[in-house]
Formats: C-alpha cells, sequence, structure tokens
C-alpha cells in the first residue's frame, strides 16, 4: 500500500501528457539510469546528492520524485522540497514498478542536446499548420516541458539551427522529418520509443491531416480545418502554437477516454413534445 506522500504507477499514468501534469524528477544514481536508460515521459533528471542546489527550479510546482525502487532516494528528495514548500511526492515502486506496469518510457539518448538552462531547442518553418503545432505539442506534453520553438523563414532554418545549436524539424532533409508515408509526428513516436495505443491513434488523425489523407481518420479534416483557422487567426506563430496546445490536448483525451462514446440529439419524444 502506498504511504501518504507517494502516488502509484497506475495513478501517474492518468496524468502523463496532461497540460496540468506535475514535473517528474528522476533521481536515479548512474548505474541504475545506465542499465535502463530510459525516463517516464516528460521526467527531468537531477542528482539526488545537490537537492539543495537545484530545489528551487521547482519553486510554486507540484513535483512527483522517482527512484530505481521508490525507496530512500525519492522518499528522501521528496521530503526535502516539501521542507522547501514544493507540493512533492514519490513514486511508489519507483521505476521499477512504472516499467513493470507497462508504462510509456522515452528514450533519452534520442533527445537533442540540451541548451545552458537545460532545455532542447528547436528550429522549423514559419506559419505552422498540423506538424509544426502538434510535435511541438508532443514534445512539450512527453518529451521536455521546458523545450523552445523557433518559427523561422524557410530558407534560414539550417542556418539558425547551426547558429543557435538548434534542432531542426519538419523541413526536407532533416533528421526529424517525413519518411515515406510517415509524417514528422509519426517519426518523433518511433524515434524517442513512445509505444502508446493512444498517442498511436492520434498519430494518425495527425497523419491524416498532415498529408491530405482524411480517408485515415475522420478527425483528420476536422484537424486541417481548425488548424487552417487557427493559422488565419494568429500571425505570431508563438501566439498560434500556444492557442493550438489546449486543441491536441482534446484530441488526446478523446484518443484516451472518449472513443466509444457518440453523440446525438434526443428523438423527437424525448422530454415529451416539443
Amino acid at each position: 500500500m502506498p504511504g501518504p506522500d507517494s502516488i502509484t504507477s497506475q495513478q501517474l499514468s492518468r496524468l502523463v501528457g496532461l497540460p496540468d501534469s506535475p514535473i517528474l524528477i528522476d533521481v536515479r544514481d548512474d548505474d541504475d539510469f545506465a542499465a535502463d536508460p530510459r525516463l517516464i515521459p516528460g521526467a527531468v533528471r537531477r542528482d539526488y546528492r545537490q537537492v539543495g542546489r537545484w530545489a528551487h527550479e521547482f519553486a510554486g510546482q507540484n513535483t512527483i520524485v522517482t527512484c530505481q525502487r521508490g525507496l530512500k532516494l525519492s522518499q528522501g528528495v521528496a521530503a526535502w522540497l516539501r521542507q522547501e514548500g514544493i507540493p512533492s511526492e514519490s513514486l511508489d515502486g519507483g521505476h521499477e514498478a512504472w516499467v513493470g506496469g507497462g508504462g510509456m518510457l522515452l528514450r533519452e539518448a534520442a533527445l537533442p542536446p540540451r541548451d545552458t538552462q537545460g532545455r532542447t531547442v528547436w528550429v522549423t518553418r514559419a506559419r505552422p499548420k498540423i506538424d509544426r503545432i502538434a510535435c511541438p505539442w508532443l514534445i512539450r506534453r512527453f518529451v521536455d516541458p521546458r523545450a523552445v520553438f523557433l518559427y523561422v523563414a524557410q530558407a534560414e532554418v539550417p542556418a539558425v539551427a547551426e547558429r543557435f545549436n538548434a534542432t531542426p524539424f519538419d523541413i526536407d532533409g532533416a533528421f526529424w522529418s517525413h519518411r515515406g508515408e510517415l509524417c514528422t509526428f509519426d517519426i518523433m513516436l518511433l524515434e524517442f520509443g513512445l509505444k502508446s495505443e493512444v498517442l498511436e491513434r492520434l498519430a494518425v488523425i495527425v497523419r491524416g491531416a498532415d498529408t491530405d489523407r482524411h480517408d485515415l481518420a475522420p478527425q483528420a479534416a476536422g484537424l486541417l480545418a481548425a488548424s487552417l483557422g487557427f493559422s488565419r487567426m494568429y500571425k505570431d506563430d508563438l501566439k498560434q502554437l500556444e492557442a493550438s496546445l489546449p486543441l491536441y490536448d482534446a484530441l488526446y483525451r478523446w484518443c484516451r477516454d472518449a472513443v466509444g462514446e457518440a453523440h446525438n440529439w434526443p428523438g423527437h419524444n424525448a422530454g415529451g413534445s416539443r
């Protein structure tokens, strides 16, 4: 039975990917991490021995701490964070319990280099529509919540990537881009190792909208229509990104929780005569 300041893997699985998900902090020691260099999606790595130095980074945020088995390291760090006034729980059973329960995992080695503030930096073409919004959503929710996105003129993407140590995506010739019939969103799921029936269902919708294959999913045409509408509502690409994220949050929740739910106007006799 989990303790009063812990959370189970099943409970955590319902939070991962949501916009208000707690910050996940992985404090496994180097040997344990080397044995399985994968992270719970969205988690950041921190040295438990330096918690007094980095705790302030998480002020004002809810946190969940995980170590290998959910014992001394995660419980100690969570207790330290709480004494700093930062709400914190430890993951019951730790990384082992998450893996044993079939929890989604992120290949840490696939992440691009981080900047001096520990953020991944990405660059792509300006005036985004589908992939260039869907991929930032995926990165923010499952890879790096603090990721930076730069939208620039198409011709300048390679030079900006080089000069600003940014990773190009959704542009010809980039590693993170279309391959065959797969769009960039598909490639990110594949390369990051994010194996999830829910995300794969969402990927079909994104692919259908991004590649004009509305036959792949009935929701694809609606996603394209909404995306084109957002692109005309906002001249600022970053404002468009922030405004569009809830659309993908809603699609994710539909893919996770509501695919079997239907809706129809009640019959003409419902509730009596009209």
